[in-house]
């Protein structure tokens, strides 16, 4: 299908008229509205003709569009009711070709536990500043078939995600991401190929599903969330309420072979598990 199903700046801003639209911070609402930013997002997700995509807060179908073109089917999860009511007219116009392989749920993503028809292998998606990161660790956790993605997220976000052990943005997002998939910076995005545009920059994160560490995922979050919940402190002081003493902390750490004295900013995903290992009964 030629580019020119993709939306301009211009029908972007008469779509959004012909709903009475304006954008909402609530809502994290920016749209795509350069064709050759959604080219790339699709080129760099490397999203082919056999592969299902979940798409999160679609908008006006910028990035559907572009999608749409190349991948077998799309399911795009929309959480506005007028968005989502008025995608498959926006496809039928632009594509009408390819207006058979979108599906367009309305839902909340936060809220998401599967998608209907074949399993998604893929998603792709603008993600909305305020929920970036839990959404991307729900459809990770509840659609375990997808094994790649490509999101765009704040660029501060973006760090997070991707920040190794040891380094200063290292943390919750970092090693929780780092259980389902190996992640990476695969680029940034300026604010002018937004509408309305962001205060931030933008940045792309790329990620391909491996196998998690051995141990129980629940259990490792929490100690996750305890270690990084008071991060500044040792991790004996700061696993103090979690093991229910600094003393049973220390305890469990050097069974873990981890040193009591040592931050969370310094412990890879699998030595969070192997700690969350030692409180096994």
């Amino acid at each position: 299908m030629a580019a020119s199903g993709l939306l301009s700046a211009a029908d972007v801003r008469a779509l959004a008229d012909g709903l009475q639209l304006r954008p909402t911070k609530t809502l994290g609402q920016n749209f795509v509205v350069d064709p050759n930013t959604v080219r790339r997002l699709v080129r760099t997700a490397d999203v082919g003709v056999d592969d299902v995509v979940v798409e999160v807060g679609p908008g006006l179908g910028s990035l559907t569009l572009g999608l749409l073109e190349v991948a077998a089917r799309v399911v795009a999860v929309e959480v506005d009711p007028a968005l989502a009511g008025a995608l498959p007219s926006t496809v039928a116009a632009r594509l009408p070709d390819r207006a058979d392989r979108l599906e367009v749920v309305l839902q909340d993503a936060l809220t998401l536990t599967g998608v209907p028809g074949p399993a998604p292998t893929a998603f792709v998606a603008n993600l909305p500043y305020n929920v970036a990161v839990p959404v991307l660790l729900r459809l990770l956790e509840h659609l375990p078939s997808v094994r790649t993605g490509l999101v765009m997220v704040q660029a501060e976000v973006a760090d997070r995600l991707v920040a190794p052990p040891g380094s200063r943005t290292y943390g919750v997002p970092s090693v929780k991401a780092a259980w389902y998939a190996d992640v990476r910076r695969a680029g940034a995005v300026g604010r002018t190929v937004f509408w309305p545009a962001p205060h931030v920059d933008s940045g792309l994160v790329a990620f391909q599903r491996r196998t998690p560490p051995a141990g129980d995922r629940r259990a490792t979050f929490e100690v996750v969330d305890a270690a990084f919940a008071q991060r500044r402190k040792t991790l004996r002081a700061a696993l103090a309420g979690w093991a229910g003493s600094a003393a049973l902390a220390e305890q469990r750490l050097r069974q873990a072979g981890i040193d009591p004295g040592a931050r969370g900013e310094v412990l890879s995903v699998a030595d969070f598990a192997r700690l969350a290992a030692t409180a096994r009964p």
